[in-house]
Parts: structure tokens; sequence; C-alpha cells
């Protein structure tokens, strides 16, 4: 089945472990810091302008939410990390939780880290590499690339390829106004979308 993200629909929220829905079926996660661009990358992939809540305010997404494309197949956003206004308590629920999803979730066929392009991969995006990247597939998604020249924006990928940990992780940059680079994100995540249905028992 060829999958449509312009189907894409909230389908619930999730702040413990148990309030996920059953795992099965295949999803894609985006991760991302605070304020990366990870609800716009997400609204662009799927031509919808409010299906994830943008905000100027980083550390705005607190919960685990899922978006229903078929029966079979969801995107999830996760919180951001790297919020220093977020209680502690809160980054230490959320470190639990999320490193449980991403380690453990047998539905997840792979993860996008999204990366503002300014920045550059930084320490806890590396950490979140470093920990799942033996585990899952996983896209870095660098996001606002018209903020960029050209050359930069190149330089910038270049920069970026060095930190992935292996020849079958990927890369491309992304800007949500001209659009340019949505057909590279569509390619990674229907891919693994679909070569889960397809693998999939009948």
């Amino acid at each position: 089945m060829r999958i449509s993200f312009s189907k894409a629909r909230f389908l619930t929220s999730a702040f413990e472990l148990d309030q996920l829905p059953p795992d099965q079926g295949s999803e894609v996660a985006f991760a991302g810091r605070s304020n990366a661009g990870k609800s716009s990358a997400i609204n662009c992939l799927v031509g919808q302008k409010n299906l994830c809540k943008t905000s100027k305010t980083p550390g705005r997404t607190q919960l685990i939410n899922f978006f229903e494309l078929t029966a079979d197949s969801r995107l999830v956003d996760l919180p951001g990390y790297g919020f220093a206004k977020v209680p502690r308590s809160l980054r230490a629920h959320w470190d639990r939780v999320l490193s449980s999803f991403l380690l453990e979730r047998a539905a997840l066929r792979g993860l996008v880290i999204v990366v503002d392009i300014r920045r550059g991969i930084g320490d806890l995006d590396q950490a979140l590499i470093d920990m799942v990247g033996a585990e899952l597939p996983l896209h870095i998604l660098l996001t606002k690339a018209d903020k960029l020249s050209r050359n930069a924006a190149r330089k910038a990928l270049l920069d970026a390829q060095r930190h992935l940990p292996a020849a079958e992780h990927s890369l491309s940059s992304l800007s949500v106004v001209t659009r340019q680079g949505i057909e590279e994100l569509e390619q990674r995540c229907r891919s693994w979308l679909e070569m889960a249905t397809e693998s999939a028992p009948n």
C-alpha cells in the first residue's frame, strides 16, 4: 500500500508508556532540540499547516503525539529536548520514557532527528545518535535551510555527514518555506513505512 502523508490525522497523545497505542504496525518518529523546527517539518511533510502545533516558545511539545496515516502506519512527534526551563523532574521523566520508546518500541521503523542547520549537530543530538544509531535507521534532517546561502548549506551538510555512525543512515536538508528538500524526506519516511508493510505477514 502506498502511504499518503496528506491523509495524516491526529490519533492520540501519551505522557506515560502505558498510554501509548498498541505496539503494532509501523511508525516513523521525529525528534530534535526544542525549536529546531520539528513540528513545522511534520506539517510540511503532510501538507497541513496545523496538524502539529507549532510555537516560537521552546519546549511546547511535552507529549508523544501520534498521527495516523493508515490503520497500520503512524508518524510520531516526540517532545523537544534541551530546553533549560523545563523542570528537572520533567526532564528526568522524558529521559526515561523516550529512551524506552526509542529502544523498545517494536513498531518503530526509523527516526528522523531534526537539527537547525544554523546550529549543526550539538551534544544532545549526538547523544541521541549514539544511543539509537545501532538500533534504528536514522535520518538527520537539517531544517531552516533557507536561512543559509547555498554554499553555507552545502558545508553544513558535509559537516553533519561526519556524525552519521553507519552508511545506511541518511541526511538531507529542508526549507518549509520553499519546500526544497521535501521529496527526500518523503522518500525516506515512505521507504521505512512501506518496507514494513510489505514485509508484514498476510
